[in-house]
C-alpha cells in the first residue's frame, strides 16, 4: 500500500496480506492460458489430427476461465478496506543466490485488478474472434498455443511482486509476440517483422535488466515494497538512473521513442495478434512499468520529465504517421503509437497523472482492439486486402462492422460523452496545468486524430466503391461480429471510470493521493478548446478526402511530409545509417581482423613449426653413418665444453 508522504512522494503503508478464500487462487489465473499453452502446443504436434477439431475451444476458454477468476477477486478487493486491498502470494523461491533473494510471489492490489480483468477480458473477446478469422487456417491450434502462452505471459508481468517475476514475463510476452508476428513465416515480411520486433526489444530490455540490477546492489532487494520503502534513503542521482533505464525498457515495449520502428511491421501477423498486441498487452506493458515503478520516479524529477518529453514526441510521431499510410491496419499502428504517448505522457507528470494514464490504457484497450478487430473483419470481406485506397461505401455491405467501427472511431477522437472523451480529456488538461508547452502539443495531437481516424473512416466506409469486380465484401460471421458488439459497447460507457473521481480514488493505494494543479484556464474551457481542435482536424479530413476522388493508386507526386509520414518520419532509414551500416562495418571489420591477424598469427606459427621440422627432418636419413658422425660430433662439443670449464 501507498500514501502520500511529504513531498508528493509515494511510500508504503502496511504489509501487504496473505492471500486467502478467493485470492489463493490467484496463481490460476496464470495456470489456465499458461497450460492451455502446453497442452496445445505438445498435444497439437503429437496429435494434430485429433486437435484440429478441439483445440481452439480449449484455448478459448482458458482465458475465460481467467476472466472470471479476474472479476471475483475484484469483487472481493472491493469489499475490503482500503489499507486492506494489497494482497501477495507466495508461490515458491524463484532464485537464491548470496544475498538475492526473489520468490515467485504474486501480487494483487487495485492496479493489478484493471490490468487483469483488461488483459483477460479483451483477451478472451480476441479469442472468440480468432475462431471465425482463423478457422481455415491449418496451423489453427498452434496460433491458438501462441495466443495462450502470450495471455499467460502478460499475467506474469503484470501480477509479479518484484522486478525479476515482472523481467520473466516481460521476456516471455517477447517471445509470444516474436512467434505471433511471424506466425506466417512463409512470407519473408512476416519474419523479418518478428526478428525486428525481437532485437529491438533487446534493445529496451538490457535498459530493464541493468535498472533491476541497480536496484538490488541499492536496495539488496527486488521487491517492490522494499524499494519503495527505502527510495527516499537513496540518492537522487540513483533513483533518476534507475528511472531512465526503466525508461529505456519501457520504450521497447510501447513502442516510444527512439525503440518505435517494430510497430508499424508487426501488423504482418494475423489480425488477432495486432489487437492483443497493440491494445491490451505488450504495448501497455510499458505504461505498466512506470506507473507501478512510482516510487522510483517520485524521486528521480529529470527521469519524469525525460518521460514527458519522449512520450510527447512519440504521441505527436504516431499521429502523422497515421496520417500517410494507406494500409488500415499500419493507419491504426500509428495511433496505437500515438495513444500510447498519451499514457506515457500522462504517467510522466507524476501523481497527477498516472491515474489518469491507466483511465486511457483501459479505455483505448476498448476502442483500440474494436477497431483492430474491425480492420480485420473488413480484410475478411475484402478477400485480406489490406489497401484502404481498394475500399469505399462499406458501410452498407457491412453494417455491423460498420457501426462498431464508428463506436471505436468517435472514442478515439475524444467525441463528447465517449470514452476517449474523458480519459484523453484528463491527460490534457493535466498536462496544460503542469507545462503549457507539453499540453499545447497534446492538443495538437488530439486535432491530428481527429483527422487520420477521419481520413480513415472515409477511405474505408464512404465515398464510392473502389474494389474490383471479382470482390463481393460481406460481412463477417457472428463469432467475428459478437466480439466487436461488446467492445464497442465499453468504448462506449467506459468512461464511467471517471465518475466521482472513482480510477483516481482506486488507484489512490498504489500511485497516493493526486497532487493537480489547476490549468491555465478553466477546466470547462480545456475540454471545450480539446473538442474544437478536433472538430478541426475532422472537418480538414473532410475537405481533403471526402470532397476529392480517392485514387486506387497512392499519388507519387506529394509534399516532403507526406513522404516523411509514409517513411514513418525516416526511423528505419536512421536506424540503418545510425545503428545497422556502422554495426555491419564494424563487424566486417573484426571478422577482417579476425581472419588476417588472429588468424595469421596462429598460421605463422604453424608455417614457423613446418620449417624447423622441415630442417630438422633432413636430420633423419636413415644411414648409420651419418647418425654415428652426429654422436662423435656432440662428444667432441662435451669434451671441449668440459676443458673449457676447467681451465676457466
Amino acid at each position: 500500500m501507498y500514501v502520500m508522504a511529504e513531498g508528493g512522494h509515494s511510500v508504503p503503508l502496511v504489509d501487504p496480506t496473505s492471500a486467502d478464500g478467493v485470492f489463493s487462487l490467484m496463481w490460476l489465473v496464470i495456470a489456465l492460458p499458461a497450460a492451455g499453452a502446453a497442452v496445445l502446443l505438445i498435444g497439437g504436434a503429437l496429435a494434430p489430427r485429433a486437435f484440429a477439431s478441439f483445440g481452439h475451444l480449449l484455448g478459448t476458454l482458458m482465458p475465460i476461465g481467467s476472466f472470471a477468476l479476474s472479476l471475483a477477486m475484484f469483487l472481493q478487493l472491493q469489499g475490503r478496506d482500503e489499507a486492506d486491498r494489497q494482497v501477495v502470494q507466495h508461490l515458491w523461491t524463484f532464485i537464491r543466490v548470496g544475498e538475492l533473494d526473489a520468490g515467485f510471489d504474486l501480487l494483487y492490489d487495485p492496479l493489478t485488478a484493471l490490468f487483469l480483468l483488461l488483459i483477460t477480458g479483451v483477451g478472451s473477446l480476441i479469442h472468440v474472434y480468432s475462431i471465425g478469422y482463423m478457422e481455415h487456417d491449418p496451423r489453427r491450434v498452434r496460433f491458438f498455443g501462441y495466443l495462450n502462452l502470450f495471455v499467460a505471459a502478460m499475467l506474469v508481468l503484470i501480477m509479479s511482486e518484484n522486478y525479476i517475476g515482472l523481467f520473466l514475463g516481460w521476456e516471455g510476452v517477447g517471445l509470444a509476440s516474436y512467434l505471433l508476428i511471424g506466425f506466417w513465416q512463409h512470407k519473408h515480411s512476416a519474419a523479418a517483422a518478428a526478428k525486428k520486433a525481437f532485437v529491438i526489444n533487446r534493445v529496451g530490455d538490457m535498459g530493464l535488466s541493468t535498472a533491476i540490477m541497480l536496484a538490488f546492489v541499492t536496495f539488496g532487494s527486488v521487491s517492490f515494497t522494499t524499494i519503495s520503502a527505502g527510495a527516499g534513503e537513496a540518492g537522487e542521482k540513483t533513483m533518476t538512473a534507475m528511472g531512465l533505464l526503466l525508461l529505456l525498457g519501457a520504450c521497447g515495449k510501447s513502442a516510444q521513442v527512439p525503440l518505435q520502428a517494430w510497430l508499424l511491421d508487426a501488423m504482418e501477423g494475423p489480425t488477432p495478434v495486432s489487437a492483443l498486441i497493440h491494445a491490451a498487452t505488450m504495448v501497455t506493458a510499458g505504461v505498466y512499468l512506470v506507473v507501478r515503478s512510482n516510487f522510483v520516479f517520485d524521486y528521480a524529477p529529470n527521469a519524469q520529465t525525460v518521460v514527458v518529453i519522449v512520450a510527447t514526441v512519440t504521441l505527436l510521431w504516431g499521429a502523422v504517421i497515421g496520417c500517410a499510410k494507406d494500409d488500415i491496419k499500419k493507419a491504426l499502428a500509428g495511433s496505437t503509437m500515438s495513444q500510447i504517448g498519451y499514457m506515457m505522457l500522462g504517467a510522466g507528470l507524476g501523481p497527477a497523472g498516472y491515474a489518469f494514464a491507466i483511465f486511457h490504457l483501459l479505455t483505448h484497450g476498448f476502442f483500440k482492439a474494436n477497431m483492430f478487430l474491425g480492420a480485420g473483419s473488413v480484410m475478411h470481406g475484402m478477400d485480406d486486402d489490406v489497401d484502404m485506397r481498394h475500399y469505399g461505401a462499406l458501410r452498407k455491405a457491412m453494417p455491423i462492422t460498420f457501426i462498431t467501427f464508428a463506436m471505436g472511431y468517435l472514442a478515439i477522437i475524444g467525441f463528447p460523452g465517449f470514452s476517449g472523451f474523458w480519459s484523453k480529456d484528463k491527460i490534457i488538461e493535466t498536462a496544460l496545468a503542469e507545462n503549457w508547452i507539453v499540453g499545447v502539443c497534446a492538443l495538437l495531437g488530439a486535432g491530428v486524430t481527429g483527422f487520420y481516424m477521419t481520413r480513415l473512416m472515409i477511405m474505408t466506409f464512404f465515398g464510392e466503391k473502389r474494389w474490383e469486380k471479382d470482390v463481393h465484401p460481406h460481412e463477417s460471421p457472428s463469432v467475428m461480429t459478437f466480439p466487436l458488439i461488446v467492445l464497442a459497447a465499453l468504448s462506449v460507457v467506459s468512461g464511467v471510470l471517471l465518475l466521482g473521481g472513482w480510477i483516481e480514488h482506486w488507484l489512490e493505494p498504489v500511485t497516493g493521493v493526486p497532487d493537480h494543479h489547476e490549468p491555465p484556464i478553466p477546466a470547462l474551457a480545456v475540454t471545450g478548446l480539446a473538442v474544437l481542435v478536433v472538430a478541426a482536424g475532422v472537418a480538414l479530413a473532410v475537405a481533403l478526402v471526402a470532397r476529392r476522388p480517392v485514387p486506387r493508386e497512392a499519388p507519387t507526386e506529394v509534399s516532403f511530409a507526406t513522404r516523411a509520414a509514409r517513411a514513418d518520419i525516416y526511423g528505419d532509414a536512421f536506424n540503418d545509417q545510425v545503428i545497422v551500416e556502422p554495426g555491419r562495418a564494424l563487424t566486417t571489420g573484426l571478422v577482417r581482423m579476425d581472419r588476417s591477424v588472429v588468424d595469421g598469427t596462429f598460421r605463422a606459427g604453424v608455417v614457423l613449426v613446418g620449417g624447423i621440422g622441415a630442417l630438422t627432418r633432413r636430420a633423419q636419413n636413415g644411414y648409420v653413418r651419418s647418425y654415428a658422425l652426429s654422436v662423435l660430433g656432440g662428444v667432441l662439443l662435451v669434451v671441449l665444453a668440459l676443458l673449457a670449464v676447467n681451465l676457466a
